[in-house]
C-alpha cells in the first residue's frame, strides 16, 4: 500500500477514533473515553483483517464457486487478466436493486460483489464495464479505505442509535443527567450525519478514476455508460432498503437514493457527468460518440 493510501487511511482512523472518544466522554467521562480509544484500536485491527467479511455479512452476500456462476467467473477472469490482477473471489448479494462493489484489504484478498438485480438487467458488455470499474478500485487500492469508512461509520451510527434510547429512557444516573441526556440527543442527531460525511469524504475523484479504468480494462466505455444509466434509473424506482447507509460510497451508484438521509450527501459524482467523461474517453480510444 502506497504512502498516499496509508495517509488517507490513517487520517480516517484518527477522525473516527476521535469521534468515538468524544461519544465515550459524554457517556461516562475520561474513563469511558479511554475505553473507546482502546475499543477503536482493536476495532481498527479487526476491520483491517476481516473487512470483507464484515461488509459482505451486512448484505447477506454469498461467495460463489465457478460452477455456480460460470459466465460471471469468465467475465471477471478476463478482466482481471487485462488489469494484471489476481482473480478475486466473487459474491452475489440477494437484492433486486442492481449494484456492485469491491471489498477486501488488498488485491490478493479482494472480493467483487454483485446483486442479483444487476445480473438481471445488464447485458454482457455492460456487466464487463461495471466489473472493470470495480476491479479498478481493487487495482487502485481504494477498497481498504472504503471498507474502513463503512465499518467505522457503521459503528458510530450504532452508537448514535444507543444514545437515542439512553436519552429516551433513562439518563446516566448522576447529577448531570439533564446535561448528559441533552448531549445524548445531540449525539443521536449529529453522529449519523458525521458518519455519512465521512463516507462522502472518500474522494469522488476515485469514482472518475474507476470509471476511466473500467472503460479501459473492458475496452467498452459506452457499455459502462449504459450500465450506469440503467443502475441509476433502477435505484430511483427501487432503492435498497435493508443495507447500511455507511456503505453507500462503496457501490458503483449510491443504492439508497430516495430511501434515507444518505441521499442528502453526495457520495458519487452526478451520473450525467460520469457519462460525459466516458464519452470523452470513448473518443480518445477511437470510438465514435454514440451515447
Amino acid at each position: 500500500m502506497g504512502f498516499e493510501m496509508w495517509l488517507r487511511t490513517g487520517l480516517l482512523m484518527a477522525v473516527l477514533t476521535g469521534l468515538l472518544m468524544a461519544i465515550g466522554y459524554v457517556f461516562g467521562g475520561p474513563s469511558i473515553a479511554f475505553f473507546m480509544f482502546i475499543f477503536s484500536m482493536i476495532f481498527n485491527f479487526f476491520t483491517y483483517w476481516y473487512s470483507d467479511k464484515i461488509v459482505l455479512s451486512w448484505y447477506h452476500a454469498r461467495i460463489v464457486e465457478e460452477e455456480e456462476a460460470p459466465e460471471l467467473y469468465a467475465v471477471v477472469r478476463k478482466l482481471a487478466e487485462n488489469a494484471g490482477l489476481p482473480m478475486p473471489r466473487i459474491a452475489i448479494i440477494p437484492s433486486e436493486t442492481p449494484n456492485a462493489f469491491a471489498t477486501g484489504r488488498n488485491p490478493k484478498h479482494a472480493v467483487v460483489a454483485v446483486t442479483t438485480g444487476l445480473l438481471k438487467i445488464l447485458n454482457r458488455d455492460e456487466l464487463e464495464g461495471v466489473l472493470g470499474h470495480e476491479l479498478t478500485h481493487v487495482k487502485n487500492r481504494d477498497i481498504l479505505i472504503g471498507t474502513f469508512a463503512a465499518a467505522l461509520a457503521g459503528a458510530i451510527i450504532q452508537l448514535a442509535y444507543w444514545a437515542r434510547w439512553i436519552a429516551i429512557f433513562g439518563g446516566f444516573g448522576d447529577d448531570r443527567d439533564g446535561d448528559n441526556i441533552l448531549a445524548a440527543i445531540l449525539i443521536a442527531i449529529l453522529a449519523p450525519i458525521a458518519a455519512m460525511l465521512v463516507q462522502a469524504a472518500v474522494s469522488r475523484s476515485r469514482e472518475y478514476l474507476a470509471d476511466e479504468g473500467g472503460a479501459k480494462i473492458s475496452g467498452k466505455p459506452w457499455a459502462l455508460a449504459s450500465a450506469l444509466l440503467k443502475i441509476e434509473q433502477a435505484v430511483h424506482y427501487r432503492p435498497m432498503r435493508d443495507g447500511n447507509p455507511a456503505t453507500a460510497h462503496m457501490f458503483i451508484i449510491n443504492p439508497f437514493k430516495g430511501a434515507s438521509i444518505a441521499s442528502l450527501f453526495s457520495t458519487h459524482p452526478p451520473t450525467e457527468k460520469r457519462i460525459e467523461r466516458l464519452r470523452k474517453i470513448a473518443e480518445e480510444m477511437g470510438y465514435a460518440p454514440t451515447f
